[in-house]
This record gives C-alpha cells, sequence and structure tokens, in this order.
C-alpha cells in the first residue's frame, strides 16, 4: 500500500536523500541541531520554569519523593532525557522558521531576527513546549478509584494529583498569556485548536481506557491515524504553521509546515509503537499498548475474532504477523511525506537538520 511512495522518496532541486540512506543517532541529531537554533533546547522554558510561582509547586511535589506518584516520573524527565524528547516540539519549530527564512512580506522587521529567527517565532517555540510539557504533567493524574493497596497511601496519590492539576494549570496559563502577547490573530486561533485537539484525544484515549472490559478498540488504521493526530501531531503540525504565520509567508509555504510537522510526528509516534516488537534484547518484555499500530494493523490482517483469541500470546503474535513490517511501511511513508514538504524549502542547515530528525525517527531494524 506504501510500498511505491517509500520507494521512491522525495526528489528536486538539493533533494534530500531517501530513508533507505540511514541518518546519525538521535542524540547526534538533536545536538547538531541545537546549534544550529542557537542554544539547547533545554533553555526553551527557562522564563517560566525559573518563576516563583513555580518554585513553590516544585518546593511541595519534591514532598512526593518515596511515594509512588506518576507525577514523579514526569519531573524527572525535566532534568534528565537520555533522548530529548520533552523539548523536541521546541526545537523542530525554531528549525522550521530558520529553514523558511524572512519572506518578502516581512522584510520591514528584519533586524528583529537572531540567527535567522524571529523573536516572535522564539517565543512560539517556548509557548509549544509549555503547552505540551502542561499536558505531560496532567496526565500523570491518577485515577483514584483504580488505586491498589501497593500503590501506596491514599493521601499521597491525592497530594499528587492536586500538584499535578495546579502545576499543570500554571504551565498553560503561562503558554495562554505569551500566546495572547504575540499579538496574532491567526495565531492564537491555531494554537487554541491545537490545544482543543489535544484535550479531545486524550479524553478518547481516558474513556476508552476506562471501560472495564475493553482489552482493545475495534478500531482500524484510519482511525487511528485520526487519533494519533490530534493526541500527537496536532501541536506541532499546528505549531510549524504558525511560525510561518509570524513570518508572514505565502498559504503554501504555511501549509508545507504543517505538512512536516505533521507527518514527523506520525512517524515519531509510529517509531516509539514500534519499539516493543523490533528492538532486540535478551529480556523481550517490554510493556506496549493494545492500540499501538503494530497492534491495530494486525488487527486488520488477522480479523477481531481470531485477534481477540490471540491476546493471552499477543506480543509473539504480532511479531510473526504482518502487522510490524506494516507499521515500519506506514513510519517510512509519513518520514517520506514529511521530507517531500521540505522540498518546498530551500537548501539550508536547518532544512538538513529537519531532515535528519525524520531519518532519526524512521530508522527501524
Amino acid at each position: 500500500m506504501w510500498g511505491a511512495l517509500l520507494r521512491r522518496g522525495v526528489r528536486g532541486t538539493g533533494a534530500l536523500r531517501c530513508l533507505s540512506s540511514g541518518g546519525p543517532p538521535w542524540s547526534q541529531v538533536v545536538s547538531e541541531a541545537e546549534k544550529i537554533v542557537g542554544y539547547p533546547t533545554s533553555f526553551m522554558s527557562l522564563r517560566c520554569l525559573l518563576s516563583d510561582e513555580l518554585s513553590n509547586i516544585a518546593m511541595q511535589v519534591r514532598k512526593l519523593v518515596g511515594t509512588k506518584h506518576p507525577l514523579l516520573d514526569t519531573a524527572r524527565g525535566f532534568v534528565y532525557d537520555s533522548r530529548n524528547n520533552l523539548q523536541m516540539r521546541g526545537l523542530v519549530v525554531l528549525l522550521i522558521s530558520k529553514a523558511a527564512g524572512p519572506s518578502t512580506a516581512g522584510l520591514s522587521f528584519q533586524h528583529d531576527m537572531v540567527s535567522g529567527i524571529y523573536s516572535s517565532q522564539r517565543s512560539l517555540a517556548e509557548i509549544t513546549e509549555l503547552i505540551h510539557t502542561a499536558f505531560l504533567v496532567h496526565r500523570g493524574i491518577v485515577n483514584i478509584g483504580e488505586l491498589k493497596s501497593c500503590d501506596g497511601p491514599l493521601k499521597d496519590m491525592q497530594f499528587g494529583n492536586k500538584m499535578a492539576v495546579l502545576s499543570g494549570d500554571f504551565l498553560l496559563a503561562n503558554a495562554c498569556a505569551s500566546l495572547a502577547q504575540l499579538q496574532n490573530t491567526k495565531v492564537v486561533e491555531l494554537i487554541s485548536s491545537a490545544i482543543g485537539d489535544l484535550v479531545q484525544g486524550i479524553y478518547y484515549e481516558n474513556s476508552k481506557s476506562s471501560e472495564e472490559n475493553c482489552l482493545t478498540d475495534d478500531i482500524g488504521i484510519s482511525r487511528w491515524k485520526e487519533q494519533v493526530f490530534l493526541s500527537h501531531s496536532a501541536l506541532l503540525a499546528k505549531s510549524c504553521q504558525a511560525a510561518m504565520e509570524l513570518a508572514k509567508h505565502s498559504v503554501e509555504i504555511q501549509d508545507m509546515a504543517f505538512q512536516y510537522g505533521k507527518h514527523m510526528s506520525m512517524s515519531h509516534k509510529l517509531h516509539s509503537d514500534l519499539q516493543p516488537f523490533v528492538k532486540e534484547s535478551s529480556t523481550d518484555t517490554m510493556a506496549f499498548s493494545l492500540n499501538s499500530a503494530p497492534a491495530i494493523l494486525h488487527q486488520e490482517f488477522l480479523g477481531r475474532e481470531a485477534w481477540l483469541k490471540q491476546i493471552r500470546e499477543l506480543q509473539e503474535a504480532i511479531k510473526a504477523g504482518k502487522g510490524v513490517t506494516s507499521a515500519i511501511d506506514l513510519c517510512r511513508c509519513h518520514g517520506n511525506r514529511a521530507l517531500a514538504a521540505l522540498e518546498r524549502f530551500p537548501p539550508s542547515e536547518a532544512r538538513d537538520a529537519l531532515a535528519n530528525i525524520v531519518y532519526a525517527v524512521t530508522r527501524l531494524p
């Protein structure tokens, strides 16, 4: 289904290489990209994170040390994240801004550019990171009704939930305040709709996971892609488009930026879903979701009834079926579509860095 596009790759003036050529490892990709945009993305939300209000929240969160509340794991990820996933979205917004450069309509305010990026675009990258971080924190809220005795004291979980709500709301409020300061109605509309998409996507995930007898959703890959767009791709896609709007680029360039953000993040999600099935390890016990892309595609090939019979032996069944290879093809298909969108941008270090991100998230055994 996706083989023709996968084999064809992308062509054009200064064409990017096809996915089969591979690329540098993720850590190198991020390090090189950060040099291009001017500073490490770990500094992205520094102004907010160093505020007195968040410092007070951090002091309260320290009280959770020694408990099993998931907010602690999220907090640790801000301090140390070996794959730099938490800051990826802001980095992509900065790279796409630099790759596009100034537009002819924006020549009058080029003095506002630093390292080829407008200050408003840097603010937008910070806003994107704050929104993503806020939703990460909110995802850590525990369902009190599903707690077991091994999860620890109830009061610890209740306190952790209060901190998760408070800190997530604080980050989201700061993002919205900064968004208003950009004074661009279309950008406010784009990012607001992305927040709505995130809420809708996460609401769907939570409503399904709360159904007691729902082992796996009876959905096809088309529906899976719609859901993943809402919960994982919409924020980055619309942030990339908004960055082009801030520089007054044409509708066509805005659409290409949107397409890159959408398909790169889809590849990133597929790459994550595939890890339990393609990663070689001596202890093959990585957890995986029954609603991951390989599982959904395996269900489509096998049929719903036969699929339910294989639930107990699911991981090995998916590895032996066509779901994994089809998910790899789909990951690379979205990667090629992201590269195709990049072809409309002039050759530059920033464009190469964006392409390397695609190569990294589509590199699979």
